[in-house]
């Protein structure tokens, strides 16, 4: 015989899976959603052709910011906050990241470019970003970023955001 609390167990059971499977879902419909749309900032993951023609009238600026994840034990930060740049033309900086952990660690820098339609226009030649970097505890390390911003940018877009989030990748690693 069943009885009702049974049949309210197996219930709240089944909710639990069910939410569990549409979370688990969410990530990599939200990736999908943002390519079809160009939302979210989400800059290529490989390396970008040179630029072709850079456009001498229009000036854009481009901030670059730096973030730690909870719980990395690194000092990451660009060592330029702001430059102009004429679309087209191909700059280079550097962030430098010091492991304060008393640990050999990995880091894997996650960008992000707002607005997030500007993304698409932001092209990264050569970036830190396309691997994991190893770091000895104490040590610091120069990373480089070249890029440049297609000339093709809307008009209506003359300031751009690049923010880096750095995450400990360590245990991903080992395993």
């Amino acid at each position: 015989m069943v009885t009702k609390s049974t049949c309210s167990a197996r219930r709240l059971f089944v909710l639990a899976v069910a939410m569990f499977g549409f979370a688990f879902a969410l990530v990599p419909l939200y990736d999908v959603f943002c390519e079809v749309t160009g939302i979210n900032g989400k800059t290529d993951n490989q390396a970008a052709a040179s630029s072709v023609g850079i456009d001498t009238e229009r000036v854009v600026t481009v901030e670059f910011v730096a973030y730690t994840s909870p719980g990395m034990r690194w000092t990451f930060e660009p060592q330029i906050n702001r430059m102009q740049v004429h679309p087209g033309e191909t700059h280079t900086i550097h962030y430098l990241a010091t492991n304060n952990a008393r640990y050999d660690t990995i880091g894997q820098a996650v960008p992000s470019v707002s607005p997030g339609l500007a993304a698409q226009y932001f092209n990264k030649i050569e970036c830190f970003c396309f691997n994991r970097q190893p770091l000895p505890r104490g040590e610091d390390a120069s990373l480089p970023l070249i890029f440049y911003v297609d000339p093709e940018l809307p008009d209506d877009i003359n300031h751009l955001t690049l923010a880096y989030t750095l995450f400990d990748v360590t245990a991903s690693v080992e395993e």
